[in-house]
């Protein structure tokens, strides 16, 4: 890795921007403390695809299994929707015992 105090890197901003794109990263430094890291940006083909191939990638291997059916019975029925107010709604829900 590259070390650049900041004066250096604005006037060589080039050749660091070549040395990254090539692979290379660069420390960024100011008075000697690092501040930064210029590192190169990964795309989508170099991160591994989109979720359905990172998905089926993960399913080849093992490590992943996609669900077959809807919500589990556990987590209930759905919430109804609010018609009137928000307190007499809260009131009828809390006596029907949901």
């Amino acid at each position: 890795m590259k070390t650049a105090r900041i004066a250096e890197l604005k006037n060589n901003l080039s050749r660091y921007l070549e040395h990254v794109r090539a692979g290379g990263s660069v420390l960024v430094l100011d008075r000697d403390h690092p501040v930064a890291r210029l590192v190169p940006v990964r795309t989508a083909d170099q991160a591994g695809g989109n979720d359905a191939a990172r998905l089926t990638r993960l399913e080849r291997k093992g490590l992943a299994r996609r669900g077959t059916g809807g919500p589990p019975s556990w987590l209930g029925r759905p919430r109804p929707r609010l018609k009137r107010s928000l307190l007499k709604d809260l009131l009828a829900e809390r006596r029907s015992g949901w």
